[in-house]
């Protein structure tokens, strides 16, 4: 009997261990490929970071590293008697010697970009038009995912797909008619132009994350709601609502991001600095014929980055909770 019980035992224990090998080499591949996309999508803002440390003069010279942050003050290297000696006396007034010559750069880049440009006037109207925007898009997508998704009708489930397909529309092909419509408007050179035609956008793709979720909410919710004499109104803010958290925030995310980022359409229906978005003014303002100021232009695109990240995080807290209590609630 020892013997058979041996010999059975034997196979599984070959089996575990295989198992177990399976499983490791599982694991270092997937390290593999991590480790791969993370090098693939950090190497583009590591190079944008270690630009905006630079001056133009050290963008520009063929014997620094590119890959490098700046590692000497910018103004080190100019000959004050020379043509540069204002520069250099600026920049040592900008130079604080107990940063690094990195942080100093970044700062002046900064100063230069806030103090020098319309850069604050952009950074001001992109903040409006995103506000707005998410507002409008929420006030819209909500009751229009309740309603195609909870309160089935005639025609529901087309309309339903006809919202999401109308947004698969390239803004670039709509720039031209929208064009006619806001000018008909007056809206041309007007960051309120932006607000009403940024919600062919947002709208379409919030409401059809949002028809998911309350699709996935259980009918016994509903039928509870209106046996307590809840009407649709009622039912949707304290009952869907609550309940689809996730998903209104990942609309909200999804909105403001677009929002925040649309190129094509301020560069067509604004002309006006005064007006322009930051996505539009740094390339503008920035960008003179074929020079390039690549110092400044990082730091913007930096200082553009930063909300949508902070929001980002931000919302991810509520996003997790939401998620946690949606599924031990009784």
């Amino acid at each position: 009997m020892t013997a058979q019980t041996a010999a059975l035992d034997a196979p599984r224990i070959v089996s575990r261990g295989s198992i177990a090998r399976s499983r490791r080499w599982a694991l270092y591949t997937s390290y593999v490929f991590l480790l791969l996309f993370a090098v693939f999508f950090l190497t583009p803002p590591y190079y944008q970071l270690a630009t905006a440390t630079k001056t133009s003069e050290q963008i520009s010279n063929q014997n620094t590293d590119p890959w490098l942050p700046a590692l000497s003050s910018s103004a080190q290297g100019m000959n004050p008697g020379g043509a540069n000696a204002d520069k250099a006396s600026l920049a040592q007034k900008r130079t604080h010697s107990w940063l690094p010559a990195a942080v100093n750069g970044f700062l002046a880049n900064l100063d230069d970009l806030w103090n020098g440009t319309d850069f604050p006037t952009y950074f001001r109207n992109s903040a409006i038009v995103t506000v707005c925007v998410v507002i409008i898009t929420m006030l819209i997508s909500v009751p229009a995912a309740f309603s195609l998704g909870r309160m089935k009708f005639w025609g529901s489930g087309i309309l339903a797909t006809g919202v999401f397909l109308t947004y698969l529309v390239p803004d670039s092909l709509l720039f031209i008619p929208l064009f006619k419509v806001v000018g008909a408007l007056g809206l041309l050179n007007s960051y309120w132009g932006l607000v009403l035609v940024y919600p062919t956008l947002t709208v379409p793709f919030c409401t059809w994350i949002m028809i998911g979720y309350f699709q996935s909410i259980p009918r016994e919710l509903d039928e509870a709601a209106l046996i307590d004499g809840a009407n649709h109104v009622q039912m949707l803010f304290k009952i869907f609502i609550p309940v689809a958290l996730p998903g209104l925030i990942a609309a909200t995310i999804f909105a403001f991001t677009v929002s925040w980022a649309e190129f094509v359409y301020p560069m067509a229906f604004i002309y006006s600095s005064s007006n322009l978005v930051l996505t539009a003014g740094t390339i503008t303002s920035l960008v003179k014929a074929d020079v390039y100021q690549w110092g400044m232009i990082m730091t913007a695109a930096l200082v553009a980055a930063a909300p949508p990240l902070v929001i980002y995080a931000f919302l991810m807290d509520f996003y997790i909770a939401g998620l946690t209590a949606g599924a031990t609630k009784g």
